[in-house]
C-alpha cells in the first residue's frame, strides 16, 4: 500500500471564510468546495493541500488529518486486525471517496481514503 498525500484538516464554523486567506495570502486554489468542507491546493504542487471543514457530513467525529492511500481496504483490514479504534466504518461517500476513520496511538482521528 502506498500513501499518495497527507492533508491537515482544520475545523472552522465557516469554511468559506478561509477562502480569502488561503487564496490571497498563500496563493492556493480551491480544489473542492462542498459548503461544509473546502480543500485548498498549491497550483504547482497539487498534493500540498489544506482542508477546512465545519462538521463532517457523514461521520460522527471530525478528523485531524486525511491520508489518501492507494488501497483503503488493505489499510482498513490492517487497522481492524491490529485492534485500532474505528470511528467511522469503511464507507463509499457520495462525493467520490471510499474512506474510514481510525484513532491513531496519540489520539488523533485520521480519515483514511482513496478516490
Amino acid at each position: 500500500m502506498a500513501v499518495r498525500r497527507i492533508v491537515p484538516d482544520f475545523q472552522s464554523p465557516d469554511p468559506a471564510a478561509s477562502r480569502a486567506f488561503y487564496t490571497d495570502v498563500l496563493g492556493l486554489e480551491v480544489v473542492m468546495d462542498l459548503d461544509w468542507v473546502m480543500t485548498f491546493a498549491a497550483p504547482d504542487t497539487p498534493e500540498a493541500q489544506i482542508t477546512v471543514m465545519s462538521k463532517d457530513a457523514t461521520a460522527p467525529v471530525q478528523p485531524d488529518a486525511s491520508i489518501e492511500v492507494d488501497d483503503v481496504d488493505a489499510a482498513y483490514a490492517a487497522a481492524r486486525r491490529l485492534g485500532y479504534e474505528i470511528l467511522h466504518p469503511i464507507t463509499d461517500e457520495p462525493w467520490g471517496v471510499r474512506r474510514f476513520f481510525v484513532r491513531e496511538p496519540s489520539g488523533k482521528v485520521l480519515n483514511i481514503l482513496t478516490h
